[in-house]
Protein backbone atom coordinates (compact mmCIF):
# COMPACT_ATOMS: atom_id res chain seq x y z
CA UNK A 1 0.00 0.00 0.00
CA UNK A 2 1.29 3.13 -1.00
CA UNK A 3 0.89 6.30 0.95
CA UNK A 4 1.18 9.42 -1.37
CA UNK A 5 1.08 13.21 -0.04
CA UNK A 6 -0.27 15.31 -3.26
CA UNK A 7 0.21 19.23 -3.37
CA UNK A 8 -1.66 21.51 -4.98
CA UNK A 9 -0.77 25.22 -5.51
CA UNK A 10 -2.86 28.18 -5.84
CA UNK A 11 -1.66 28.62 -9.87
CA UNK A 12 -3.16 25.58 -10.52
CA UNK A 13 -6.30 26.05 -8.51
CA UNK A 14 -7.56 29.55 -9.74
CA UNK A 15 -7.30 31.72 -13.15
CA UNK A 16 -4.10 33.19 -12.73
CA UNK A 17 -6.34 37.02 -14.13
CA UNK A 18 -9.34 36.88 -11.72
CA UNK A 19 -8.14 34.53 -8.73
CA UNK A 20 -11.20 32.55 -9.27
CA UNK A 21 -11.47 29.00 -8.39
CA UNK A 22 -11.04 26.82 -12.28
CA UNK A 23 -13.58 24.82 -10.97
CA UNK A 24 -13.01 22.41 -14.20
CA UNK A 25 -8.80 21.58 -12.59
CA UNK A 26 -10.31 21.25 -9.39
CA UNK A 27 -12.63 18.37 -11.05
CA UNK A 28 -10.23 16.29 -12.57
CA UNK A 29 -7.82 16.61 -9.22
CA UNK A 30 -10.49 15.64 -7.72
CA UNK A 31 -11.41 12.54 -9.76
CA UNK A 32 -7.26 11.97 -10.04
CA UNK A 33 -7.52 11.31 -6.08
CA UNK A 34 -10.75 9.43 -5.85
CA UNK A 35 -9.14 7.08 -8.18
CA UNK A 36 -5.72 6.56 -6.77
CA UNK A 37 -7.60 5.80 -3.33
CA UNK A 38 -10.01 3.25 -4.99
CA UNK A 39 -6.64 1.42 -6.50
CA UNK A 40 -5.85 1.18 -2.71
CA UNK A 41 -3.46 4.07 -2.41
CA UNK A 42 -3.01 6.26 0.68
CA UNK A 43 -3.90 9.77 -0.06
CA UNK A 44 -3.17 13.19 1.88
CA UNK A 45 -3.80 16.56 -0.48
CA UNK A 46 -1.89 19.54 0.64
CA UNK A 47 -4.11 22.48 -0.65
CA UNK A 48 -2.86 26.14 -1.18
CA UNK A 49 -5.56 28.67 -2.67
CA UNK A 50 -7.46 30.17 0.81
CA UNK A 51 -5.97 33.67 0.24
CA UNK A 52 -6.35 33.15 -2.84
CA UNK A 53 -9.94 31.92 -3.01
CA UNK A 54 -10.42 34.88 -0.01
CA UNK A 55 -9.34 37.97 -2.72
CA UNK A 56 -11.51 36.88 -5.38
CA UNK A 57 -14.54 36.72 -3.28
CA UNK A 58 -13.73 40.03 -2.00
CA UNK A 59 -13.03 40.87 -5.35
CA UNK A 60 -9.59 42.27 -3.92
CA UNK A 61 -7.21 43.27 -7.06
CA UNK A 62 -3.57 42.08 -5.41
CA UNK A 63 -2.66 39.33 -2.61
CA UNK A 64 -3.16 41.67 0.85
CA UNK A 65 0.90 42.09 2.19
CA UNK A 66 -0.68 43.03 5.54
CA UNK A 67 -0.80 40.26 8.23
CA UNK A 68 -3.66 40.87 9.46
CA UNK A 69 -5.42 41.55 6.44
CA UNK A 70 -4.11 38.42 5.04
CA UNK A 71 -5.12 36.30 7.60
CA UNK A 72 -8.84 37.60 7.45
CA UNK A 73 -8.80 36.90 3.87
CA UNK A 74 -7.83 33.30 4.30
CA UNK A 75 -10.63 33.09 6.83
CA UNK A 76 -13.01 33.97 3.84
CA UNK A 77 -11.64 31.55 1.44
CA UNK A 78 -10.87 28.53 3.67
CA UNK A 79 -14.44 27.81 3.66
CA UNK A 80 -15.39 28.43 0.25
CA UNK A 81 -12.01 26.14 -0.84
CA UNK A 82 -13.62 23.17 1.79
CA UNK A 83 -17.19 23.66 0.36
CA UNK A 84 -15.64 23.27 -3.28
CA UNK A 85 -13.76 20.36 -2.47
CA UNK A 86 -16.56 18.65 -0.30
CA UNK A 87 -19.21 18.96 -3.12
CA UNK A 88 -16.67 17.48 -5.71
CA UNK A 89 -15.74 14.62 -3.44
CA UNK A 90 -19.00 13.95 -2.51
CA UNK A 91 -20.13 13.65 -5.58
CA UNK A 92 -17.77 10.45 -6.07
CA UNK A 93 -19.13 9.23 -2.80
CA UNK A 94 -14.64 9.58 -0.95
CA UNK A 95 -15.24 11.03 2.27
CA UNK A 96 -12.63 13.72 3.16
CA UNK A 97 -10.87 15.76 6.09
CA UNK A 98 -9.98 19.20 6.73
CA UNK A 99 -6.61 19.02 8.65
CA UNK A 100 -5.33 22.64 9.29
CA UNK A 101 -1.84 22.60 11.12
CA UNK A 102 0.31 25.44 12.54
CA UNK A 103 4.38 25.28 12.81
CA UNK A 104 3.05 25.00 16.28
CA UNK A 105 2.10 21.33 15.91
CA UNK A 106 5.69 20.58 14.38
CA UNK A 107 7.32 22.04 17.04
CA UNK A 108 5.57 20.46 20.20
CA UNK A 109 6.52 17.21 20.64
CA UNK A 110 3.48 16.06 22.06
CA UNK A 111 1.29 18.00 19.07
CA UNK A 112 3.92 16.35 16.51
CA UNK A 113 3.17 12.54 17.93
CA UNK A 114 -1.08 13.11 18.22
CA UNK A 115 -0.98 15.19 14.37
CA UNK A 116 0.84 11.57 13.02
CA UNK A 117 -1.91 9.16 15.16
CA UNK A 118 -4.71 11.47 13.73
CA UNK A 119 -3.28 11.30 10.12
CA UNK A 120 -2.88 7.38 10.77
CA UNK A 121 -6.55 6.85 11.81
CA UNK A 122 -7.91 9.18 8.65
CA UNK A 123 -5.94 7.36 6.38
CA UNK A 124 -7.22 3.63 8.17
CA UNK A 125 -10.74 4.68 7.26
CA UNK A 126 -9.86 5.48 3.54
CA UNK A 127 -10.70 9.30 4.03
CA UNK A 128 -8.67 11.57 2.10
CA UNK A 129 -7.13 14.59 4.55
CA UNK A 130 -7.19 18.15 2.87
CA UNK A 131 -4.00 19.64 4.76
CA UNK A 132 -3.91 23.73 4.66
CA UNK A 133 -1.59 26.14 6.92
CA UNK A 134 -3.85 27.47 9.68
CA UNK A 135 -3.00 30.64 8.52
CA UNK A 136 -5.98 32.65 10.11
CA UNK A 137 -4.09 32.18 13.39
CA UNK A 138 -0.53 31.70 12.44
CA UNK A 139 1.86 34.16 13.84
CA UNK A 140 4.91 35.56 11.03
CA UNK A 141 7.72 33.69 13.23
CA UNK A 142 5.59 30.42 12.96
CA UNK A 143 4.19 30.05 9.47
CA UNK A 144 5.91 27.49 7.39
CA UNK A 145 6.01 30.37 4.74
CA UNK A 146 4.26 28.28 1.91
CA UNK A 147 2.57 25.14 1.24
CA UNK A 148 5.34 23.70 -0.86
CA UNK A 149 7.11 23.17 2.78
CA UNK A 150 3.89 21.90 4.54
CA UNK A 151 3.82 19.47 2.59
CA UNK A 152 6.95 18.27 2.79
CA UNK A 153 6.72 18.08 6.43
CA UNK A 154 3.53 16.15 6.47
CA UNK A 155 5.08 13.63 3.94
CA UNK A 156 8.01 13.50 6.46
CA UNK A 157 5.58 13.04 9.09
CA UNK A 158 3.23 10.39 7.45
CA UNK A 159 6.45 8.15 6.17
CA UNK A 160 4.96 8.63 2.73
CA UNK A 161 6.45 7.20 -0.27
CA UNK A 162 5.54 9.79 -2.69
CA UNK A 163 5.65 13.48 -2.80
CA UNK A 164 3.71 14.94 -6.00
CA UNK A 165 3.96 18.60 -6.16
CA UNK A 166 1.92 20.36 -8.58
CA UNK A 167 2.25 23.85 -10.20
CA UNK A 168 2.05 25.44 -13.19
CA UNK A 169 4.90 23.75 -15.36
CA UNK A 170 5.45 20.36 -16.47
CA UNK A 171 8.76 20.02 -15.30
CA UNK A 172 12.17 21.45 -13.89
CA UNK A 173 14.19 23.33 -16.57
CA UNK A 174 17.60 24.23 -16.87
CA UNK A 175 16.29 28.03 -17.23
CA UNK A 176 12.58 29.57 -17.19
CA UNK A 177 11.72 28.41 -20.49
CA UNK A 178 8.70 31.71 -20.64
CA UNK A 179 12.42 33.73 -21.00
CA UNK A 180 14.79 30.89 -22.44
CA UNK A 181 13.09 28.84 -25.40
CA UNK A 182 15.98 26.52 -25.89
CA UNK A 183 15.87 25.77 -21.84
CA UNK A 184 16.66 21.86 -21.15
CA UNK A 185 14.13 20.10 -19.47
CA UNK A 186 15.40 18.14 -15.80
CA UNK A 187 14.19 14.63 -15.32
CA UNK A 188 15.84 13.25 -12.59
CA UNK A 189 17.97 14.65 -10.33
CA UNK A 190 19.71 11.93 -7.72
CA UNK A 191 22.01 13.46 -5.28
CA UNK A 192 21.67 16.35 -2.98
CA UNK A 193 24.65 18.12 -4.72
CA UNK A 194 22.62 18.41 -7.71
CA UNK A 195 19.80 19.19 -5.54
CA UNK A 196 22.00 22.21 -4.32
CA UNK A 197 23.32 23.50 -7.61
CA UNK A 198 19.26 24.16 -8.82
CA UNK A 199 18.67 25.66 -5.49
CA UNK A 200 21.12 28.70 -6.81
CA UNK A 201 20.32 28.56 -10.35
CA UNK A 202 16.65 28.60 -9.45
CA UNK A 203 14.68 31.72 -9.94
CA UNK A 204 12.27 32.02 -6.43
CA UNK A 205 9.01 34.03 -8.32
CA UNK A 206 5.56 32.86 -7.35
CA UNK A 207 2.38 33.73 -9.35
CA UNK A 208 0.31 36.39 -8.82
CA UNK A 209 -1.78 34.74 -6.37
CA UNK A 210 0.47 32.42 -4.60
CA UNK A 211 3.58 32.60 -2.37
CA UNK A 212 5.58 29.92 -4.02
CA UNK A 213 7.86 29.70 -6.41
CA UNK A 214 10.46 26.82 -7.68
CA UNK A 215 12.98 27.64 -5.31
CA UNK A 216 10.52 26.46 -2.54
CA UNK A 217 9.69 23.58 -4.58
CA UNK A 218 13.55 22.27 -4.57
CA UNK A 219 13.74 23.05 -1.00
CA UNK A 220 10.73 21.31 -0.33
CA UNK A 221 12.40 18.66 -2.42
CA UNK A 222 15.43 18.70 -0.18
CA UNK A 223 13.31 17.97 2.88
CA UNK A 224 10.95 15.35 1.30
CA UNK A 225 14.16 13.21 -0.04
CA UNK A 226 16.18 13.28 3.03
CA UNK A 227 13.48 11.94 4.76
CA UNK A 228 12.83 9.31 2.06
CA UNK A 229 10.29 10.11 0.15
CA UNK A 230 10.14 10.61 -3.80
CA UNK A 231 9.17 13.62 -5.09
CA UNK A 232 7.84 14.77 -8.30
CA UNK A 233 7.05 18.42 -9.90
CA UNK A 234 4.64 18.43 -12.41
CA UNK A 235 1.81 19.89 -13.85
CA UNK A 236 -1.13 20.75 -12.10
CA UNK A 237 -3.34 21.43 -14.96
CA UNK A 238 -3.13 17.66 -15.52
CA UNK A 239 -3.73 16.10 -12.51
CA UNK A 240 -3.99 12.53 -13.70
CA UNK A 241 -0.49 12.27 -14.77
CA UNK A 242 0.16 11.08 -10.63
CA UNK A 243 -1.09 7.94 -11.64
CA UNK A 244 1.02 7.58 -14.95
CA UNK A 245 3.55 8.38 -12.90
CA UNK A 246 2.95 5.59 -10.70
CA UNK A 247 3.01 3.37 -13.16
CA UNK A 248 6.35 4.56 -14.52
CA UNK A 249 6.14 6.86 -17.36
CA UNK A 250 8.70 9.40 -16.66
CA UNK A 251 6.95 12.69 -16.66
CA UNK A 252 7.86 16.07 -14.96
CA UNK A 253 11.13 15.72 -12.66
CA UNK A 254 11.66 13.28 -10.27
CA UNK A 255 13.89 13.70 -7.15
CA UNK A 256 15.28 10.23 -5.67
CA UNK A 257 14.97 9.65 -2.29
CA UNK A 258 17.85 9.71 -0.20
CA UNK A 259 19.44 7.18 1.72
CA UNK A 260 18.73 7.61 5.39
CA UNK A 261 17.78 5.56 8.72
CA UNK A 262 15.93 7.76 10.70
CA UNK A 263 13.10 7.47 13.34
CA UNK A 264 10.01 9.20 14.13
CA UNK A 265 11.71 10.97 16.51
CA UNK A 266 15.03 12.34 14.50
CA UNK A 267 12.89 13.40 11.34
CA UNK A 268 11.27 15.27 14.23
CA UNK A 269 14.24 17.10 15.21
CA UNK A 270 15.03 17.33 11.32
CA UNK A 271 12.32 18.39 9.80
CA UNK A 272 9.75 19.97 12.61
CA UNK A 273 11.28 21.77 14.65
CA UNK A 274 12.43 25.63 13.89
CA UNK A 275 16.11 26.13 15.28
CA UNK A 276 16.80 29.13 17.17
CA UNK A 277 20.31 29.47 16.90
CA UNK A 278 23.43 28.57 14.74
CA UNK A 279 26.78 26.57 16.88
CA UNK A 280 29.95 26.93 14.71
CA UNK A 281 32.23 24.12 14.75
CA UNK A 282 35.82 23.67 14.18
CA UNK A 283 37.21 20.57 11.44
CA UNK A 284 37.58 18.02 14.62
CA UNK A 285 34.42 18.62 15.46
CA UNK A 286 32.02 18.49 12.11
CA UNK A 287 34.41 15.27 11.47
CA UNK A 288 33.71 13.35 14.63
CA UNK A 289 29.81 14.72 14.17
CA UNK A 290 29.36 13.44 10.32
CA UNK A 291 31.87 10.67 10.04
CA UNK A 292 32.50 9.24 14.01
CA UNK A 293 28.42 9.57 15.18
CA UNK A 294 29.88 11.75 17.92
CA UNK A 295 28.20 13.96 20.31
CA UNK A 296 28.99 17.47 20.02
CA UNK A 297 31.11 18.67 22.79
CA UNK A 298 31.90 22.24 24.01
CA UNK A 299 35.74 22.18 22.98
CA UNK A 300 34.50 21.71 19.34
CA UNK A 301 32.32 25.49 19.45
CA UNK A 302 34.07 28.11 17.69
CA UNK A 303 31.09 30.76 18.08
CA UNK A 304 27.38 30.95 18.76
CA UNK A 305 24.46 32.75 17.17
CA UNK A 306 21.18 33.44 18.35
CA UNK A 307 19.30 33.69 21.48
CA UNK A 308 17.96 29.91 22.95
CA UNK A 309 17.32 28.28 25.98
CA UNK A 310 17.95 24.66 26.83
CA UNK A 311 16.21 21.91 24.63
CA UNK A 312 15.68 24.08 21.87
CA UNK A 313 16.71 23.16 18.19
CA UNK A 314 19.92 24.74 16.83
CA UNK A 315 22.04 24.39 13.53
CA UNK A 316 25.41 22.82 13.59
CA UNK A 317 27.35 24.49 10.84
CA UNK A 318 31.10 23.92 9.65
CA UNK A 319 34.02 26.81 9.33
CA UNK A 320 32.18 27.92 6.09
CA UNK A 321 28.83 28.82 7.86
CA UNK A 322 27.04 25.53 6.02
CA UNK A 323 24.64 23.36 8.39
CA UNK A 324 25.79 19.75 8.47
CA UNK A 325 23.49 18.99 11.58
CA UNK A 326 20.65 19.73 13.53
CA UNK A 327 20.50 19.13 17.32
CA UNK A 328 18.32 19.68 20.64
CA UNK A 329 21.06 22.13 22.68
CA UNK A 330 21.82 20.88 26.23
CA UNK A 331 22.75 24.23 27.60
CA UNK A 332 21.50 27.76 26.96
CA UNK A 333 23.33 30.15 24.32
CA UNK A 334 24.38 32.52 27.40
CA UNK A 335 25.68 29.55 29.37
CA UNK A 336 27.48 28.48 25.77
CA UNK A 337 29.22 31.90 25.63
CA UNK A 338 30.68 31.17 28.83
CA UNK A 339 32.23 27.10 27.55
CA UNK A 340 32.50 27.32 24.38
CA UNK A 341 36.03 25.78 23.77
CA UNK A 342 36.29 24.21 27.22
CA UNK A 343 36.58 20.54 27.65
CA UNK A 344 33.78 19.01 29.51
CA UNK A 345 35.48 18.38 33.01
CA UNK A 346 36.12 22.65 32.86
CA UNK A 347 32.32 22.95 32.97
CA UNK A 348 31.70 22.52 36.35
CA UNK A 349 34.12 25.09 37.68
CA UNK A 350 33.25 27.56 35.10
CA UNK A 351 29.17 27.07 35.55
CA UNK A 352 29.50 25.79 39.21
CA UNK A 353 26.91 23.17 37.92
CA UNK A 354 27.29 20.37 34.77
CA UNK A 355 24.04 19.11 33.64
CA UNK A 356 25.45 17.22 30.68
CA UNK A 357 29.32 16.45 29.27
CA UNK A 358 27.41 16.87 26.11
CA UNK A 359 26.38 20.05 24.27
CA UNK A 360 24.23 18.01 21.66
CA UNK A 361 23.76 13.97 22.65
CA UNK A 362 24.05 12.06 19.63
CA UNK A 363 20.94 11.02 20.29
CA UNK A 364 19.48 14.27 19.82
CA UNK A 365 21.20 15.13 16.59
CA UNK A 366 20.78 14.65 12.96
CA UNK A 367 23.10 14.94 10.34
CA UNK A 368 21.83 17.13 7.87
Amino acid sequence: MTTIVVKVGTSSLTQPTTGQLALSTIAKLVESLTQLRSCGHRVVLVSSGAVGVGCGRLRLKSRPQKIALKQAVAAVGQGRLMRVYDDFFTTLEQPIAQVLLSRRDFIQRSCYVNASATFEELLQLGVIPVVNENDTVAVEELKFGDNDTLSAMVASLIAADWLFLLTDVDRLYSADPREVPDAQPIHLVNSMAQLAELQVQTGSSGSQWGTGGMVTKIAAARIATSAGVRTVITEGRHPESIKRILQGEPLGTQFAPQPQSHNARKRWIAYGLVPTGKLHLDPGAVAAICQGGKSLLAAGITKIEGDFRPSEAVQLCDSNGSEIARGLVNYSSTELQKIQGCQSEEITAILGYEDAAEVVHRDDLVVI
